[in-house]
């Protein structure tokens, strides 16, 4: 949930979809349709636009019809919904609430916004409890923020009560990769993803393929050229590209790229699992427990610290080295003006051609990275690059989550009145239902489904993906992971991320002093939040003040990890892995239903 505007903080999502003016406006696409139920041919009209489905026509139909049917008690009222602006998100305010208009009688009206203004508006309504929208599309990194305000619906409750006769009989939300994101420490879903996408390591596949280059790589560091293992072989492999290649046929090239301009996109940079993917943190899927990526430490449901002294690890020798090293990278290995660049700038770099490789780099960049006649794509409209899992850093351990992933969501509010929030919760329903849901990933790229990852049609698609397709389809995909339910005010503590990192980046202040103040911000604004008393019993309780020997001693004792002492040793030997053997060894049929569980 990466924001900023003039009164707050920009969205990073709708910086991706870099073709759309509608990403700097809000843009509303209201729907005048016919207030009638659904007739065949408008159904089979709709299910001719919604190919390729995992579902049969006849399956498809009969969800259809569901829909209209289910929707008789609403039809004439107007229903108002939001989300940021991504392709996704304009497929449906487009496309699908067209559809949906025209299936159910009920005039759908899906407002595309910044993200920040999403969440705004969201906080708006939270705390007036006047109905702004009757159904949101926020980000999944709420999770702390929603289950504990009690303003959002528990879906899952929602679902098998009061919203028992307006739920999808053939939804199967066990179908949903990111089921897990939207949970929460009581058990119960309050977010339903609508689209994901993955952080991943990006590079030149062509030169890393390239036998010369393989050799002398070799020759240098004592093992391959390959997908880097750990940030050991990043580095080397960094080094290699800009000073030892230095040219690539005529072309002046860079083995790094990022971005470093003081500058709000700055915060995402880090909140989007930085830290976890140098080794910060707790062991645990979907976020570490109980110190998760953000150093915070939670105890039951509690945040009681970010700071060392308190037991978090948002300032440890982990969180310091993941700040040194991206320093250090950007000076010696990207290009100069990466140093001044924001977010927004800074993506478009790799597509020039003179990039070797790119730890952080999203997945949602993959449409435009993959469009014929760039300087990265082959004649034969087959990429020259891969994308593939992150490397970890040297405080990483087996068990860590390894790197972000957004998870837009379907989110209800208590505010909403009940005959509203059933309609809008029709359309949500619809629009991550398994009758558009392919269609829709095909053009987003944006998976939320299993079933939709192993469709043949993504099958016959991957070759021109880069990498994508394999990804989602292997295990590891499952270390890629937003942020969790430790963080109780996303809000509030994630505007504070690029304001301290960001003195680092300027070299106004160390990493180490950059880092104590962050924890210190972190930790002033959970003793506000438990002052007020206004989360419960699930509100922060800050930790005394304690030695940071005192926390290393206690995380060893209690067979934890955070927060660890700094290691003698934060350059262990290089390691990679032949990009072409990792895919292979990859499952070739999906998982059985109960690891979705």
């Amino acid at each position: 949930m990466r924001r900023f505007r003039s009164k707050g903080p920009l969205t990073k999502v709708s910086l991706l979809s870099v073709s759309s003016a509608a990403a700097i406006i809000a843009v509303a696409f209201a729907v005048s349709a016919p207030v009638r139920a659904a007739d065949d041919a408008v159904i089979q009209k709709w299910i001719a636009e919604f190919q390729p489905s995992t579902l049969s026509k006849d399956d498809q139909k009969k969800e259809l019809e569901w829909f209209a049917k289910a929707a008789e008690p609403f039809k004439g009222m107007e229903i108002n919904v939001v989300s940021e602006t991504i392709t996704t998100h304009e497929y449906e305010a487009q496309t699908l609430a067209k559809a949906f208009s025209e299936l159910t009688g009920i005039k759908l009206k899906h407002d595309l916004i910044q993200e920040g203004d999403v969440v705004e508006k969201l906080q708006t309504q939270m705390q007036s409890g006047k109905n702004v929208y009757d159904g949101w599309i926020n980000d999944s990194d709420l999770i702390g923020t929603h289950f504990r305000y009690g303003q959002t619906i528990a879906l899952s409750d929602y679902m098998t009560g009061e919203g028992k006769d307006v739920t999808d009989p053939q939804l199967d939300v066990n179908d949903f990769i990111g089921k897990s994101f939207g949970t929460a420490p009581d058990g119960k879903l309050y977010q339903l993803p609508d689209q994901q996408f993955a952080n991943l390591y990006w590079f030149r596949y062509d030169w890393f393929t390239n036998p010369d280059y393989k050799a002398k790589f070799k020759a240098k560091y004592g093992y391959e050229l390959g997908v880097p293992v750990n940030w050991s072989a990043y580095e080397d492999i960094a080094e290699f590209f800009t000073n030892d290649i230095k040219e690539i046929n005529g072309v002046k090239v860079y083995g790094h790229m990022d971005y470093g301009k003081k500058d709000p996109s700055l915060g995402w940079r880090f909140t989007d699992a930085w830290l976890s993917m140098a080794g910060n943190g707790d062991k645990g899927i979907p976020n570490g427990l109980p110190v998760d990526e953000w150093g915070i430490r939670m105890e039951g449901c509690r945040p009681v610290g970010s700071s060392v002294e308190r037991g978090g690890d948002t300032n440890g020798p982990a969180a310091v080295y993941s700040i040194t090293k991206y320093l250090e990278w950007m000076k010696k290995y990207a290009p100069p003006q990466a140093q001044g660049m924001t977010f927004s700038e800074s993506g478009p770099v790799p597509a020039q051609g003179n990039i070797a490789q790119q730890m952080f780099w999203y997945t949602a960049f993959t449409a435009d990275m993959v469009k014929p006649g760039i300087a990265v794509m082959n004649a034969d409209g087959t990429p020259k690059w891969r994308m593939a899992p992150s490397p970890h850093g040297a405080y990483w351990k087996e068990g860590m989550k390894l790197g972000y992933q957004d998870a837009g969501s379907v989110t209800l509010l208590k505010s909403t009145p009940a005959d509203r929030r059933k309609a809008a919760w029709l359309y949500l329903q619809f629009i991550v239902s398994k009758t558009v849901s392919l269609k829709k990933s095909h053009v987003g790229l944006t998976f939320i489904r299993e079933s939709d990852i192993w469709d043949k049609s993504f099958t016959e698609r991957a070759p021109k993906l880069g990498g994508l397709i394999e990804f989602y389809r292997s295990p590891a995909r499952v270390q890629w992971t937003p942020t969790g339910n430790n963080v109780p005010d996303y809000p509030k503590l994630a505007q504070l991320w690029w304001q301290n990192i960001g003195d680092a980046s300027s070299g106004a202040k160390t990493p180490q002093a950059a880092m104590d103040s962050l924890a210190a911000a972190q930790d002033s604004v959970m003793e506000r939040l438990e002052k007020s008393g206004v989360q419960k019993e699930c509100g922060p309780k800050l930790h005394k003040k304690e030695s940071a020997e005192y926390w290393y001693a206690k995380a060893q004792k209690d067979g934890t990890l955070a927060p660890q002492r700094k290691l003698a040793n934060e350059k262990p030997k290089g390691e990679t892995v032949d990009y072409d053997t990792l895919i292979k060894s990859w499952p070739a049929q999906p998982p059985k239903r109960a690891s979705l569980q």
